[in-house]
């Protein structure tokens, strides 16, 4: 089960690209999802609030995730995990990014400062009490704050089945190229009903945790908010899948296909 939060919050980050005149989020806006093991076993919560504030004479959104084991997961693999972003109101760029995490024992603390100028990042392990400094790729982005920027950025008019996105983003001390294929639109049932969706395939690294690199299925409400519905991941042991189960604070109205 460990960085099956990580995956969470990661795809979420990913799960909406599509530009619109419009703002697809502002303050007060929070999701909460379920998670579940092999579809029957429940894994745990997540949930993504969005705030207003400052950083250093910035207008920002201050954006904090958390996420958690529940029930029998949580007796053999406790996990507790904090993420935060602030990014800048108006280029939705991210100033700084943490990471405070705590997965069956295994802690990570990390603070990192962008400096969207100069394309660094300053990474301070608390845990290790180290301090490094990486080149970065220009307007890079962390792993929550691309969720956020790409809602307001990237246009959805010309996306046909097969486009590709990239993005590149800046995480654990490395530079990230990540790519998303569009598949399509479906409808999916929801606990707020028949939802119609747009549905993505993220693009992973197979391996320990994941089958194979196409081993993630994500869709996002066809509307203006943009919300993400449901997270699938396949495994190299058994499948996770996230649901949202409730929301607040949209910037516009949500529909269901009943409505």
């Amino acid at each position: 089960m460990r960085k099956t939060l990580f995956v969470l919050f990661f795809l979420v980050s990913m799960s909406s690209i599509f530009a619109q005149q419009e703002s697809a989020f502002g303050e007060g806006e929070w999701f909460k999802f379920k998670m579940s093991y092999s579809n029957w076993l429940k894994a745990g919560n997540a949930t993504l609030t969005v705030k207003e504030g400052q950083l250093e004479g910035h207008d920002v959104y201050h954006v904090v995730g958390k996420g958690w084991t529940t029930g029998m997961i949580k007796w053999f693999f406790a996990v507790e995990d904090r993420y935060e972003t602030y990014i800048d109101k108006k280029t939705m760029l991210p100033y700084k990014f943490v990471r405070d995490i705590d997965e069956g024992g295994h802690k990570k603390d990390v603070v990192i400062d962008f400096d969207q100028k100069k394309n660094k990042a300053y990474v301070h392990d608390k845990k290790r009490d180290s301090k490094k400094v990486f080149d970065t790729k220009p307007n890079i982005q962390d792993m929550v704050s691309t969720f956020y920027y790409l809602r307001n950025k990237l246009d959805t008019s010309s996306l046909k089945v097969g486009h590709e996105v990239h993005v590149d983003m800046f995480f654990d001390e490395e530079n990230y190229g990540f790519k998303l294929k569009y598949l399509g639109e479906e409808t999916i049932t929801t606990d707020f009903g028949p939802v119609r969706a747009l549905k993505f395939r993220p693009y992973v690294m197979a391996g320990r945790v994941f089958k194979e690199e196409e081993s993630l299925t994500l869709w996002v409400s066809k509307d203006k908010n943009k919300i993400p519905l449901r997270i699938q991941a396949s495994l190299a042991v058994g499948s996770l899948r996230a649901d949202l189960e409730g929301f607040s604070g949209l910037s516009h109205s949500f529909k269901t296909s009943n409505k």
